[in-house]
């Protein structure tokens, strides 16, 4: 009954504004990029960075031999190789720290020592998924983007947004440096031009989630038509970014681009044609819930949805797998306000599309530590005693050694899989929607 309903005199010796003796779990983001990336052992010992070697193959042979050169030792053959390609995983230490009273934990409302050590673990789990997270959209976002400022006449610079994708160019399996001896060729506006050069600009003006604002040049004259502000710059072997209604790039886009059936489709075809899977291998499509919602209300979708999938994922709010696409919903996708267009961003990828290195000392310590250490997923929680001249307060810290790389699939070549397009990055494929 309310306290109103009491007699008067009673009414003084009841407590009132009492503080609830537990705590109330806060708002949580939804982490799930850590899970795109194949986990590898990083060996201690050996420094911060460790390359990996992936093998190529060898181009399928259709050409008769020659019964007149089938003589000799070799039988008139010579000898060719398969191709390598080589990515480095790196590792930094990431972690924080909280000091914790245990003189006012005693006589606090709660046990803070928990509470401490659950908010130690989200953010935890939180910073390494936006790590993975960072390192997939900074590969597959580069080397696409635009003008920044027209050029008063032609020239052999021009400003662009982001220089992301375009320090590198492919040779021979590898990514080196572009330069005047290793260039590649660029779209500009309308017509491709000799990349020889990238610079970033002093201070940043990207406009993309991470990117880094500078200038490129070429090894001639880009034209002022092609060097318009807001014309879309391609490096020759990009990744595929794919936007609705043919927009040549992120500025382009309007309040209508929505994400839809068909968008998601043209993703799916091109890992297909790029990275053939295996039968029983799905693709991941990781979306905000607004993109979720546009799919929602996809005409194609709801026909899709009209037969063998029943109406479950409309009772449950969820998409959990159609046509082999396991759609999986975060707040930690990257959203980006441009103009009065709210830029999403739904990535699909495919096994191998990010690798991350595990450091095997995790957790280790020295004989006769008191400290107390517990490893979970690769984040180790570490509770210090009290070193204080009272003895009372106590750390609680975590940390994570490890890194996130993209490794690159460019000797998958026409030679190799006649389906596969020049993109060096062939297994996710961005799609930038309103």
């Amino acid at each position: 009954m309310a306290i109103q309903n009491f007699p008067a005199a009673l009414q003084p010796i009841i407590q009132q504004g009492f503080l609830e003796r537990e705590f109330q779990d806060a708002l949580q983001s939804q982490i799930v990029y850590r899970r795109v990336a194949d986990r590898e052992d990083f060996p201690n010992k050996i420094g911060e960075s460790l390359t990996k070697t992936r093998a190529g193959l060898k181009a399928p042979v259709t050409t008769p031999m020659n019964p007149s050169s089938n003589t000799n030792l070799d039988n008139g053959m010579t000898p060719s190789s398969w191709t390598v390609e080589q990515f480095t995983l790196n590792v930094n230490q990431y972690g924080d720290t909280m000091d914790l009273n245990i003189v006012n934990e005693g006589v606090g409302i709660a046990s803070q020592f928990m509470q401490n050590s659950r908010v130690n673990a989200v953010q935890a789990a939180q910073s390494v998924d936006r790590i993975a997270r960072n390192t997939l959209f900074n590969a597959y976002l580069g080397g696409n983007t635009r003008v920044r400022t027209t050029l008063g006449a032609p020239a052999t610079t021009i400003s662009v947004d982001d220089i992301r994708g375009f320090l590198f160019a492919p040779v021979n399996g590898q990514m080196v440096a572009v330069s005047a001896g290793n260039t590649v060729q660029v779209l500009v506006g309308s017509n491709t031009y000799t990349l020889t050069g990238v610079a970033a600009d002093g201070t940043n003006v990207s406009t993309a989630p991470l990117g880094i604002s500078g200038t490129l040049t070429f090894s001639g004259n880009v034209t002022v038509a092609d060097g318009t502000a807001l014309n879309a710059v391609v490096h020759y072997n990009a990744p595929t970014i794919l936007r609705p209604n043919g927009r040549s790039n992120t500025s382009a886009l309007t309040g209508t681009d929505i994400l839809t059936m068909g968008l998601l489709l043209d993703a799916q075809a091109q890992l297909r044609n790029n990275a053939p899977l295996l039968a029983d291998q799905d693709m991941s499509c990781y979306l905000d819930n607004k993109s979720m919602r546009q799919l929602f209300a996809d005409p194609d979708f709801k026909l899709l949805y009209q037969g063998q999938y029943g109406s479950d994922a409309y009772r449950t709010g969820t998409v959990f797998s159609l046509l082999n696409i396991d759609f999986v919903p975060t707040t930690e996708a990257f959203l980006q306000t441009l103009g009065s267009v709210t830029v999403r961003r739904p990535i699909l990828v495919i096994p191998g599309a990010l690798v991350e290195a595990d450091f095997k000392n995790t957790g280790k310590t020295f004989e006769n530590e008191t400290q107390i250490v517990d490893v979970h997923d690769g984040i180790a929680q570490v509770t210090r005693p009290p070193l204080d001249r009272l003895g009372q307060i106590i750390a609680q810290s975590w940390y994570y050694i490890g890194g996130f790389v993209c490794p690159t699939d460019v000797t998958a070549n026409q030679n190799i899989i006649p389906t596969a397009s020049n993109a060096y990055l062939k297994r996710a494929v961005v799609m930038e929607t309103a």
